[in-house]
């Protein structure tokens, strides 16, 4: 088993996918990195030998910030726009959807469970 920036990758897997599993890479990253390494894109994971696998480590470092350094950046920049009170900040201090969603139907991701407000009734239909 292939353990790259501290994440597991699945054995049966194709190495562009198996790479995806590493947070902050998606396809195109996949296939660049392997592109870099000079590693078929069709190679089971569980086929690499120890060169290809510190091959694939050498250039994620080189070049991509991944798991842990990635979620913190994430966190420090909306923890930056909570701090100096822009409307995106606001809408993460609030848990509600940052991107213009709307949330008077859905939204429940950010929501959470429905909490029923006593006394609140749908205003009559015009006709």
């Amino acid at each position: 088993m292939a353990r790259i920036a501290g994440v597991d990758l699945p054995k049966n897997k194709k190495v562009l996918y198996g790479l995806q599993y590493i947070f902050g890479i998606g396809k195109t990253t996949s296939a660049d990195i392997l592109e870099k390494a000079k590693i078929d894109a069709n190679k089971k994971v569980a086929d690499l030998n120890e060169e290809e696998v510190a091959e694939i480590r050498s250039v994620l470092t080189a070049e991509h910030k991944v798991e842990g350094a990635l979620r913190s950046e994430v966190q420090q920049n909306i923890k930056r726009l909570m701090d100096i009170g822009a409307y995106r900040g606001l809408r993460h201090r609030k848990g509600l959807p940052a991107r213009g969603q709307r949330t008077r139907t859905n939204s429940r991701t950010r929501k959470g469970k429905r909490r029923t407000v006593a006394g609140k009734k749908k205003a009559p239909s015009k006709k």
